[in-house]
């Protein structure tokens, strides 16, 4: 395919830490005070269109990312890796965003900024684990969604053939350009970033999409346009009572206590194993 392409990688910050805590009242995650990367799995959908980029020269891609104007720093590493341009949709009015809000927001910047024959995404957020916004967005564009894609070919005639892993193997399947392909980690190695990309990133400026870029209305945003809520916020607790000995602190004691403990709950011997009755290990 000789005609020049354009991709758009939806690519989120995340939480560099499993550690992540929700506002009980308000049910948001929060994400003051943590530091930040760029989502693991988006990171397949960004080496599948620097690879696309590399066997077309003609092609441009771009990544686009919704979150808090620090999330600058995403789009910043998407250019490090080779990406032609990086674009932050970011407003207060979208703090709060479900999975539909999210992608609702998302759509309409991908529609303000353009045609795009390509999409491409990770298959899901480490932070939220849901796998929806991608789809969700394919959905709200109108074009055809391919998920779990683990290999990807552009063909001459204006289509992609993909493969998906699903269970029991992979099936292969053909769609018309626009597209949005959800990728898996099967599809690639992720490339380092290079000096030169580094630098690049660091220089390069980031388009700003706002609320009032979009058009949108104010209750399709935010928690006011958020069908799912977070109503209550539970951690979970130990409920059985232990003891805890120090081994570092009085080794013998420890040893002694262990045993002590074993012997009280049935657990000093194993009559079935040989040399049990006579005490051996």
């Amino acid at each position: 395919m000789e005609e020049a392409l354009r991709i758009a990688v939806l690519i989120k910050q995340v939480p560099a830490t499993e550690n992540v805590k929700i506002d009980p009242e308000t049910g948001v995650m929060i994400r003051e005070g943590l530091e930040a990367e760029v989502n693991p799995l988006d990171l397949y959908a960004l080496e599948e269109a620097v690879r696309i980029k590399e066997k077309f020269p003609h092609t441009r891609a771009t990544a686009v990312t919704m979150g808090p104007p620090a999330a600058d720093k995403a789009a910043r590493y998407a250019i490090a890796m080779g990406c032609d341009e990086g674009v932050l949709v970011t407003d207060r009015a979208f703090a709060g965003s479900d999975t539909l809000a999210t992608a609702t927001v998302l759509s309409h910047a991908l529609y303000r900024l353009g045609a795009f024959d390509l999409i491409l995404t990770g298959e899901r957020a480490t932070d939220g684990e849901t796998g929806q916004v991608g789809p969700a967005v394919g959905s709200l564009l109108g074009v055809p969604v391919l998920t779990f894609v683990s290999r990807l070919e552009i063909l001459p005639n204006g289509r992609i053939l993909a493969e998906r892993a699903v269970e029991g193997g992979h099936e292969r399947l053909s769609a018309p350009i626009p597209s949005l392909a959800v990728v898996v980690k099967e599809i690639n190695v992720p490339r380092l970033c290079t000096l030169g990309g580094k630098l690049k990133g660091k220089k390069a400026e980031i388009r700003t999409l706002s609320f009032a870029d979009l058009g949108l209305p104010r209750e399709r945003v935010g928690l006011a346009g958020s069908p799912t809520k977070v109503v209550k916020v539970c951690y979970p607790q130990v409920t059985r009572k232990g003891r805890k000995v120090s081994a570092a602190e009085d080794f013998d004691g420890a040893l002694e206590a262990l045993e002590t403990f074993l012997a009280n709950v049935g657990a000093g011997g194993n009559p079935a194993l040989p040399g049990a009755e006579e005490g051996e290990a």
